[in-house]
């Protein structure tokens, strides 16, 4: 995508002076810190103990890699973000930073935090983050996003890294429990997706993206959210048994996926008019408790490895 397409994205946009936080906006900072709080678990679970400054700086610059994928991501999709009422205020289509702007910040932030992760940490996890911007960028905005309804599916993997890279930052290779925490978020986003979908369905019919919703409708949305998260139950309980597992974690993850899975059969079994008469309170409750879920798991987690050395986590 070059300049051109960005820059017609804009055509309609009344421009603006930038400030600061039209340049932090660019690095989706809600999404930042869901990128930094599963990274921190990954990186504190490990086996392996990192100096307390050495994980401080593996930390800001997995951070600066999500900024930098968040800003690519805004600039290749400036076009469909000017359409969507959900995205439109964003600082590209709001006239407010250059689609040249956020690709400088953008591939300027990705060098940076690969090269200084490989010294901060190792080699592997650098490469892991590498990885990890050009899954997000190239394969899911450039080409997954516009072009298959499994868009969130496979793409989804990039927002599953960020654990395994903590732990590689530890422990220079990848365990199961890394894989498993991998597993647990690429499971949970899309029914956490497409439950956004069914209530905001209009913006992605509007910006002519491929959503579940869109190609194959909502009663088939709706049997896709009960199907992934009667999968994801089994992979979220199995991380309790491993090394970074405990009777803390089985407890919450336990009540969680029950909440989950009752939340997905009232998706499941919702009328469409009825849905749609009462604004769809139904899936907005369901896919803010899915943002709980996934706090939840990682912050047991992490109570299990604060607790460890007590004597008191763990199995």
């Amino acid at each position: 995508m070059s300049d051109i397409h960005a820059n017609g994205a804009m055509s309609e946009a009344q421009p603006g002076e930038a400030g600061f936080g039209d340049f932090i906006a660019l690095l989706k900072p809600r999404v930042m810190s869901l990128v930094v709080f599963t990274a921190l678990v990954g990186l504190l679970v490990a086996p392996v103990p990192v100096h307390p400054f050495v994980a401080a700086t593996c930390i800001l610059f997995i951070a600066l890699g999500g900024g930098a994928s968040g800003a690519l991501n805004m600039w290749w999709d400036a076009d469909i973000d000017r359409v969507m009422r959900r995205t439109k205020g964003r600082p590209i289509p709001a006239g407010k930073v250059q689609p040249g702007e956020a690709l400088g910040l953008g591939l300027a932030l990705s060098g940076l935090s690969v090269m200084m992760l490989a010294l901060a940490a190792n080699v592997q996890a650098a490469a892991l983050l590498a990885f990890t911007i050009f899954f997000y960028v190239v394969i899911y905005s450039m080409w997954l996003k516009r072009s298959t309804p499994q868009n969130i599916v496979i793409g989804g993997a990039a927002g599953a890294f960020p654990p395994m890279i903590g732990w590689v930052c530890a422990t220079g290779s990848v365990g199961i429990e890394a894989v498993l925490m991998f597993t647990l978020i690429f499971m949970w986003t899309p029914p956490h997706f497409w439950a956004l979908a069914l209530f905001m369905n209009s913006d992605y019919e509007k910006a002519g993206v491929p959503m579940l919703t869109v190609t194959h409708g909502k009663r088939s949305t709706r049997n896709h959210i009960l199907g992934y998260t009667i999968a994801l139950v089994p992979f979220a309980l199995a991380l309790g048994v491993t090394s970074i597992g405990g009777p803390i974690y089985m407890a919450v993850a336990i009540a969680l996926n029950i909440g989950f899975l009752i939340g997905a059969v009232a998706i499941w079994r919702r009328d469409e008019a009825k849905a749609e008469a009462d604004g769809y309170r139904l899936e907005k409750k369901v896919f803010a408790f899915s943002l709980l879920y996934l706090f939840l798991h990682f912050g047991a987690l992490l109570a299990e490895a604060a607790l460890r050395p007590w004597g008191l986590g763990g199995w």
